[in-house]
């Protein structure tokens, strides 16, 4: 697994929800915060993404926001129009359909909201800014406009095998942003998981500690993964990174073995091998020094 996508496998939980909502002008719309991450996507016509601070924001067509931490947000159709409280529908299900019963909406909005279990939040979310405008436009992202038209065609008209199609769209899409926030980064083009994952020589480091968490891993080892000196290589991971590689090596294991504990039955001797720790003792201590909780506490507590 690459090292993109086993961060997303890791530190997803739960079922991603979306919905397709119309909208009739004049209309204005506060989102509130919420844990984990979500988006919106303009499917049809234009609106205003409208900030606490700062200038708004005009979307168009295609165009996608992603919120990386869950902040609240609005939008609206004029950045001038009042904006309404959110109010909870508890006739929208997971996968709901037109919010507003409006026959020929103005615009037509795509929201969504993915489940993050912020123990394991990753470093890659980091980098991220709080709200990602991602445009559209020719030759822009084409793979998130794919995405978007075949999940919006099976909300709007829902057919045999939606509850599978759906959330594996949602979970495509995901990975699709966060690949384009990786190659466009905020963090500057030295600094960054965007940065490190464009290194040769990091990210060969970085696919070697995904693809055997449970190895002794040294700094000279995997300076030797990235072709460099023992030295060359601490100095750049951890300026680029911003975490030291061993550091690094036992966050992942601690979000590897959190997302283990919940999502399967393996014995904690076994689960504790395969992140690297000899002796179930020693992965106890651990992972209760990192996470506050005993592995078997933290199997046993609700996400």
């Amino acid at each position: 697994m690459d090292v993109l996508s086993d961060v997303v496998a890791t530190l997803r939980t739960g079922e991603p929800r979306s919905a397709r909502v119309g909208w009739r002008a004049p209309w204005g719309q506060r989102f509130p915060g919420a844990p984990g991450a979500g988006f919106q996507v303009v499917l049809h016509g234009s609106c205003w993404l409208v900030p606490d601070e700062g200038e708004p924001v005009r979307l168009a067509a295609g165009d996608v926001l992603f919120l990386p931490r869950g902040h609240g947000h609005a939008l609206a159709d004029h950045p001038g129009t009042p904006l309404a409280e959110p109010v909870c529908d508890q006739r929208v299900g997971a996968y709901g359909a037109e919010a507003t019963g409006a026959a020929e909406p103005d615009v037509v909005t795509l929201c969504g909201a993915y489940q993050l279990d912020p123990v394991r939040a990753h470093p890659l979310l980091r980098d991220v800014p709080d709200v990602l405008h991602l445009p559209a436009g020719p030759g822009h992202h084409p793979e998130i406009r794919s995405a978007v038209e075949l999940l919006a065609g099976e909300l709007e008209k829902p057919r045999p095998g939606a509850a599978a199609v759906v959330p594996a769209l949602l979970d495509m899409l995901l990975l699709f942003i966060l690949r384009a926030s990786s190659e466009h980064p905020s963090a500057g083009p030295e600094r960054g998981w965007a940065a490190a994952l464009a290194d040769p020589s990091l990210s060969q480091a970085l696919q070697a500690v995904h693809e055997e968490p449970g190895r002794s891993w040294t700094v000279e080892a995997l300076a030797a993964r990235a072709g460099l000196s023992r030295s060359a290589f601490a100095r750049r991971f951890t300026a680029t990174v911003g975490q030291a590689p061993l550091a690094y090596v036992t966050w992942w294991r601690m979000a590897l073995a959190a997302r283990l504990l919940r999502g399967s039955d393996l014995p904690l001797s076994a689960l504790a091998a395969r992140v690297g720790y000899a002796s179930e003792f020693a992965f106890s201590h651990a992972f209760k020094r990192h996470h506050g909780l005993s592995p078997g506490r933290y199997r046993t507590t609700p996400d």
